[in-house]
């Protein structure tokens, strides 16, 4: 998937390697973006089993992770619980005070963290971090400012790819993937 011999893909694995924290936005990116409620008037939020599967593998690895949103939702909560994720940030529209909070609470620079989003919010967090990355939905200028930009779209096995590209960064993949080897 990466060839180590294109610098330009050096460098992108060289930025990922130092990743301490990932950071995702939810909307758009843990999930496919869209909103559905019910005739009750309940929203309805899909997310990936294998998105939580490489979130669990990052988690394993010592790799923190942290949701920040602009939104609320009692789906999102539920499912962070269910990934183990304890840093989950909602109603939050200035997103860089949030960013702030958790890099001091962690002892983390701006180098160690990856951040995920989709929208114009998120540009200041994707300026501010050490690897940036988007899902191929995003607006063009949201994709101008990231990293790396996932294959498969948000909701959609995006954080996946993303937890894949940083642990094989981190010389981790091989051994998490051998756990369902043996």
């Amino acid at each position: 998937m990466f060839d180590l011999t294109d610098n330009s893909q050096k460098a992108l694995f060289a930025r990922a390697s130092r990743v301490r924290l990932l950071a995702l936005d939810c909307d758009g990116i843990l999930t496919d973006g869209r909103i559905v409620y019910t005739s009750d008037g309940e929203q309805i939020q899909n997310f990936h089993v294998q998105d939580g599967l490489g979130l669990k593998l990052l988690n394993q690895a010592g790799i923190h992770l942290a949701i920040i949103s602009s939104r609320t939702s009692t789906a999102l909560s539920r499912r962070a619980g269910e990934l183990g994720i304890d840093m989950v940030y909602q109603g939050r529209q200035d997103k860089v005070d949030t960013y702030k909070e958790i890099l001091g609470r962690l002892g983390l620079e701006n180098h160690a963290v990856a951040y995920m989003g989709d929208d114009l919010i998120d540009l200041p967090l994707l300026r501010r971090s050490g690897f940036s990355l988007t899902v191929p939905d995003a607006p063009d200028q949201v994709k101008q400012n990231s990293d790396y930009v996932t294959s498969r779209p948000g909701g959609r096995g995006a954080v996946r790819e993303a937890c894949e590209l940083i642990l094989k960064a981190r010389n981790r993949w091989d051994e998490l993937l051998g756990q369902f080897l043996s």
